[in-house]
């Protein structure tokens, strides 16, 4: 698969750690994971936000390797946040997660299914 990140002159540029587009060609193999939520296998939910994101993003990675795929192979990266509150921790902790790596993005503000859970997170990963 070939990966382009793509920045038009046109359009503002990205005000942080991800791309504006992401143009893939020759891909073989889609992988649309479903909203991940803070919560383990056991049902329990932390308290915290910080670890509510951590506790989302090995929910995704546990659905990535299941796939044999990795979090370089992610090209979307959707997160819902309960609160804008939350918008620079969420950043943060992302950045730790997918390092170097610059999937598109987008962050949505909005009421979450479960009261006790601050974000869910989708992706789109691909090769």
């Amino acid at each position: 698969m070939h990966r382009d990140l793509i920045q038009s002159e046109r359009a503002p540029a990205a005000a942080g750690d991800y791309s504006q587009a992401v143009r893939l060609r020759e891909v073989t193999e889609w992988l649309i994971v479903s909203g991940q939520v803070p919560e383990d296998v056991d049902g329990v939910v932390p308290a915290d936000f910080g670890d509510q994101c951590r506790r989302a993003w090995s929910n995704v990675i546990a659905q990535l390797e299941a796939a044999d795929m990795t979090v370089a192979d992610i090209v979307k990266v959707t997160t819902f946040l309960a609160s804008r509150a939350f918008a620079a921790e969420n950043r943060a902790v992302r950045t730790a997660i997918l390092g170097v790596h610059r999937p598109a993005l987008t962050v949505v503000l909005t009421a979450i299914f479960d009261e006790r859970w601050m974000l869910e997170i989708e992706v789109v990963a691909a090769r």
